[in-house]
């Protein structure tokens, strides 16, 4: 930087403050820098820029896994607003395994990043790790928290899955519920929610457990169907799934047994959670609950740069309520 800043006829502070904001120096200077770029190919090394800072304007985001549509669509979203407000995003996945999840927190220590946009999978082992980097860096959390650490932003599962137990019940029978493996807090929150709203109208539950562990989920809800219709026509008339990729598995086994899924009389009725982007795809379409995952996204990062600017106690809680969409599947 000192070479080419010379080359330039220009200070290295200029030229820090040009790659920090290009818009931050004189129009004729910028000029002047851009077309000295252009004929050396100069590029800054962020990493060595970043060791002279006390902090790197780094933002670390983790999720357990890429794989998933939802965790995709926010890692995109966390990464435009990371961007938009001038911090380098750095995506890592925990693979839903609470080791994966802590040596994710030790990396993001280790790379002295500013903050971390973190998608938990909430196992009591982690508490320590998510302890120890919140006292270094302001720590919001997304979808599944952790422990006492940090800010949260995340789906009200009271909310969404008591609206989906009244609709099911009101429309029909009352519905059995196709749980979730438990690979993070929110999968507790809507076992307990499902529970307790059926206790709340009197229903009995009936809680049909997923035969495995893991995020592999339209297996898992294909499989759990499975083992349902080979003792002949299930007991229940109404499904309430845990998340839309047990539901997607489920309305497959379904179909291929010549179950009739949907509103007619005598059909099994399916529904999910989430809105997953092939939900409305499905056949039929799936009735589920819409999370606003750019709200989420939007918040949580607005969220960690207050408590960047102001300090940890500016990160909250917040829990946004999803949104009913029925379709033919119930």
């Amino acid at each position: 930087m000192e070479d080419f800043a010379k080359a330039c006829g220009l200070s290295r502070p200029t030229l820090a403050k040009f790659f920090d904001d290009p818009a931050s120096v004189r129009p004729a200077t910028r000029k002047r820098i851009e077309a000295a770029l252009a004929q050396s190919d100069y590029r800054p090394n962020p990493f060595a820029r970043n060791l002279n800072r006390r902090r790197a304007r780094t933002i670390g985001i983790v999720v357990p896994t890429v794989a998933d549509p939802f965790y995709a669509a926010l890692v995109a979203l966390l990464e435009e607003h990371c961007r938009s407000a001038g911090f380098w995003p750095l995506v890592l996945s925990s693979r839903g395994e609470a080791e994966g999840e802590a040596l994710a927190l030790r990396t993001l220590l280790d790379q002295r990043v500013s903050g971390a946009l973190i998608a938990s999978c909430g196992a009591d082992a982690l508490a320590e790790p998510a302890r120890t980097l919140g006292e270094r860096m302001p720590l919001v959390f997304l979808d599944s928290a952790s422990g006492a650490a940090g800010g949260f932003v995340g789906n009200d599962n009271g909310q969404s899955v008591a609206a989906l137990v009244d609709y099911l019940a009101e429309g029909g029978e009352a519905p059995a519920y196709l749980d979730m493996p438990d690979v993070n807090a929110s999968a507790r929150e809507r076992r307990a929610r499902y529970l307790s709203r059926m206790a709340e109208r009197g229903l009995a539950p009936h809680r049909i457990t997923p035969p495995g562990n893991g995020w592999d989920f339209e297996r898992l809800g294909f499989e759990a169907m499975e083992a349902i219709l080979q003792t002949g026509p299930p007991r229940f008339r109404s499904l309430l799934c845990a998340n839309d990729r047990l539901a997607l598995g489920a309305l497959a086994a379904a179909f291929a047994r010549g179950v009739t899924i949907g509103q007619a009389p005598g059909a099994l009725r399916i529904a999910g959670h989430d809105d997953h982007p092939l939900s409305r795809y499905a056949c039929p379409a799936l009735t589920t609950m819409a999370q606003d995952v750019e709200a989420h996204a939007a918040l949580a990062t607005r969220m960690l740069l207050d408590a960047l600017r102001d300090g940890p106690e500016a990160a909250t809680r917040i829990l946004l309520p999803a949104r009913l969409t029925v379709r033919a599947s119930a």
